[in-house]
């Protein structure tokens, strides 16, 4: 039975509040837990002592045992001292997609061809413009 150490939501609509819970795997977000060591309110500020409550001796011992944390538990283990959280890196992920790439491509011929020339005016026109 592989263990997680994940975040359940609780709270009303747009008022969200978050139970930390070790729980199995497969069980679903909000579902059965085996116990819970702390909770997290997103709507406190971030300097504020209440906005994450974490049982620490709870933890170490989940964490001997191989519950394996969530990365927003990780980061809250992280700032507990328990853990360490490596740091993330993705360079691509500002990089434009295969389709984007295709239509900026398609935008940049479309500017680089040269612009029609403008049609001739029709002889009715110059005629009235001669009278």
């Amino acid at each position: 039975m592989s263990l997680k150490i994940r975040l359940t939501r609780g709270g009303a609509k747009k008022r969200p509040y978050y139970r930390i819970v070790i729980a199995d795997a497969r069980s679903p977000r909000d579902g059965r837990f085996i116990e819970k060591i702390g909770s997290y309110d997103p709507m406190k500020p971030k300097d504020s002592a209440e906005r994450v409550v974490l049982d620490v001796e709870k933890a170490k011992e989940w964490l001997a045992k191989g519950a394996q944390p969530t990365d927003r538990v990780l980061r809250f283990l992280d700032a507990a001292g328990l853990t360490k959280r490596p740091a993330r890196n993705n360079p691509k992920k500002a990089e434009p997609g295969d389709k984007a790439k295709e239509r900026a491509a398609a935008r940049a011929e479309k500017a680089a061809a040269p612009a029609p020339e403008p049609a001739p005016a029709p002889a009715a026109e110059e005629a009235a413009a001669e009278a």
